[in-house]
């Protein structure tokens, strides 16, 4: 089963980000939303199947909300794409006030 998942690290407290909305789109349709849990993840994969179309995702992380009080980012929007349509793809962000990073989890 293909899958696609996130989960969310708050470096500037040295934790998982809980409680942060996150968006999933392919080509302007919204095709996911949760918030993540305790652990920093949504508590199911945004996508499960025995595949996944390939093509140009974004993922939409409301930092802004989550940070709160006059945030530096508002929304953190990670475009990625799907090359391989029975692969699993992890796709994490680490996240302060003022900056973020992220990359090809496994």
């Amino acid at each position: 089963m293909a899958r696609l998942s996130t989960h969310v690290l708050d470096t500037s407290r040295g934790r998982p980000a809980a409680g942060m909305t996150v968006r999933l789109y392919r080509n302007g349709a919204l095709l996911a939303e949760a918030e993540t849990n305790q652990d920093g993840r949504t508590a199911e994969a945004l996508l499960a199947s025995d595949s996944i179309p390939t093509g140009t995702y974004e993922l939409i992380f409301s930092v802004g909300a989550y940070f709160g009080s006059s945030p530096f980012l508002e929304d953190v929007v990670v475009r990625f794409r799907i090359a391989d349509p029975a692969a699993n793809y992890h796709v994490p962000l680490l996240v302060s006030p003022y900056g973020y990073t992220t990359y090809r989890g496994s």
